[in-house]
């Protein structure tokens, strides 16, 4: 019998197992919770259950002492959930990974060491060319939280405060209005035979679906304004009623704060907010309305707001009462720091598993529409034409 000419033996023309590429587990997370020093905040980005959860998959976490007394979750809630606590601030930024509401100062980035992992805010409008290329000399990761995108395409962290920022604005306004501040005595409530309050909400997005949602829900007469058809369509269709929309055209805005009691502006633009209310209108609203200013963080929608503060958040100008606080869910610290803590703690776990921010980089677009600095390299447009940098292309970076 011939013998067989093929090159291959019996055993090498079998079927084979395929050989699949696993990502090893790179090691756990150790993370570092500083506490928040930034004027007026008491936020704290992880709540002793989310620690509780990190620690439960492994992973480290150091909190430095009193991080959550401004949201009230003590020392002891964090070291039972199994966070490890050090009243020394310089241990805590030594971490591989830093967590953090409020971008660092420069005093806390010298603490930082190089090629450390920062996740905090970048508040592109308050930074310093100073900070960028401070992070740039200690070769920093940075992802700013307000820029990670979720599946949907949105912005989860920024949607969660504009929610708080929107439903605390109806909350404040009540409170203004009542005799205990000074205000016209008016309640927010739908009283049998009293008419309503009026409010008027400039600015249909989240904060503003947010506010008319807790108005209605008062009792309130609600009139909402924004240029967006669309916006107004989805604000109805949302709020699951048919209301008072209109497009910002003078005359009718005009009417509207001549009656209204309460004017909510929530406008946003892509550098500066758009002043919609001039001087003149504001002149000819009722003596003891209220204005709230929650665009003031981006310089304001009304002609006549000025930035005040969570100690003094009010001041009188013609007669109508302004409350311009650029941070409004800081007033409601717990519920904005489990509002962050509920969107870090996924993103957190994920890249535990995917094996380090490297692959999660990599497989997550919406975690990478996040990052504005990597390994000491610019990479977000906006940032460097803003202070005119230099930024790389982050695709070119990671493949």
């Amino acid at each position: 019998m011939s013998k067989s000419l093929s090159p291959f033996t019996k055993q090498q023309l079998l079927p084979q197992e395929e050989m699949l590429e696993i990502f090893k587990r790179k090691g756990e997370l150790y993370i570092g919770i500083p506490k928040e020093t930034a004027f007026q905040e008491k936020r704290v980005c992880l709540t002793p259950d989310a620690v509780s959860a990190l620690i439960s998959n492994g992973h480290k976490v150091l909190l430095e002492s009193g991080a959550g007394n401004g949201a009230n979750f003590s020392d002891s809630d964090y070291s039972e959930a199994g966070a490890e606590i050090t009243k020394d601030a310089a241990k805590v930024y030594a971490c591989p990974m830093i967590l953090k509401v409020e971008p660092p100062s420069l005093e806390q980035i010298k603490l930082l060491n190089p090629q450390t992992i920062l996740i905090s805010a970048l508040q592109l409008k308050t930074q310093s060319k100073k900070y960028f290329e401070a992070l740039a000399s200690k070769r920093i990761t940075a992802l700013a939280f307000e820029f990670i995108r979720d599946e949907s395409g949105l912005y989860p962290a920024v949607r969660s405060l504009s929610e708080i920022a929107g439903t605390a604005s109806t909350l404040i306004a009540s409170e203004l209005l009542s005799n205990s501040s000074e205000g016209n005595g008016l309640l927010f409530g739908n009283i049998s035979g009293v008419p309503p309050i009026e409010v008027v909400i400039i600015g249909a997005g989240t904060v503003g679906e947010f506010a008319a949602r807790s108005a209605i829900g008062l009792g309130a007469s609600v009139k909402i304004f924004d240029n967006s058809i669309s916006k107004l369509r989805r604000i109805q269709t949302n709020l699951g009623r048919p209301m008072f929309t209109s497009t910002l055209q003078p005359k009718n805005l005009t009417k509207a704060l001549k009656r209204c009691d309460v004017v909510i502006g929530a406008v946003r633009g892509s550098n500066r907010s758009p002043i919609v209310v001039t001087e003149t209108m504001v002149e000819s609203m009722k003596n003891g309305a209220i204005i709230i200013d929650v665009s003031i963080d981006m310089g304001g929608c009304f002609e006549t707001s000025e930035v005040t503060s969570h100690k003094n958040p009010t001041f009188v100008k013609h007669g109508v009462v302004h409350y311009c606080v650029p941070n409004i869910p800081a007033r409601y610290s717990r519920t904005s720091s489990i509002s962050i803590s509920n969107i870090f703690t996924p993103y957190l776990l994920k890249i535990a598993d995917d094996g380090g921010i490297e692959n999660s980089l990599r497989f997550d677009k919406g975690l990478k529409n996040g990052l504005y600095f990597y390994h000491g390299i610019l990479t977000n447009k906006s940032v460097g034409e803003w202070f005119d940098l230099k930024y790389s292309d982050i695709n070119l970076l990671i493949f």
